[in-house]
């Protein structure tokens, strides 16, 4: 603990002087952030600080290669789909990004011929990417970066299948976009609706 709190004692000597007062209309008014990034939960992949956003603009979702499910009604706890219907419904988001990423070890797994391990929550969430997998059969070249590219577009799919992002698309245009940064570069990558590329930001 003692690294974090030295690093919030930073923070309230260096940073909190210039916040404050956003803090505080945050506090009074409540979150209206216009985006909501499905981000990896990789440590080096920090949404707010790629898109330089400050408190309140961004809601992220974080988890292991940037996955959504489809739509399911079966029982259980459904995090990321719990946070994906607050971000729509409550929160009324105009954008959904999901962002994957390079170097991506979610990635790696998926890619591992290890046997499944039927007690591994790690090796159940990661089938969320067999049919991406599927996809990039036969590929020659980088399987980890193919894959890292269609598990975006499959997210994409899959957030698609959820009737009330249905209904926000079609009644106030939500937009669902896709994107991959690059951790060594510091690129950013966006995938082109029309032509389904990824296409590098300049």
């Amino acid at each position: 603990m003692n690294d974090l709190l030295e690093g919030y004692r930073r923070y309230r000597e260096n940073r909190w002087p210039e916040l404050q007062t956003l803090h505080r209309k945050l506090a009074d008014r409540g979150q209206r952030p216009r985006t909501a990034v499905i981000a990896c939960c990789d440590s080096r992949v920090d949404p707010a600080t790629i898109f330089d956003a400050g408190p309140g603009e961004l809601f992220v979702i974080r988890n292991v290669a940037n996955l959504a499910p489809p739509y399911e009604e079966a029982p259980g706890f459904h995090g990321v789909s719990a946070a994906i219907e607050f971000a729509v419904v409550q929160l009324q988001v105009e954008k959904i990004l999901v962002m994957g990423h390079a170097q991506c070890g979610g990635i790696a797994r998926a890619l591992d011929p290890h046997p499944a391990d039927p007690h591994s929550f790690l090796d159940a969430w990661i089938t969320l990417l067999d049919r991406a997998k599927s996809r990039i059969e036969g590929a020659t070249g980088d399987l980890q970066s193919e894959l890292e590219h269609e598990s975006v577009r499959v997210t994409i799919e899959n957030l698609q299948t959820f009737p009330f992002v249905q209904e926000a698309v079609a009644a106030r245009g939500l937009s669902l976009v896709g994107a991959r940064y690059g951790v060594a570069d510091g690129g950013l990558e966006l995938l082109d609706a029309k032509t389904g590329q990824f296409e590098p930001v300049t």
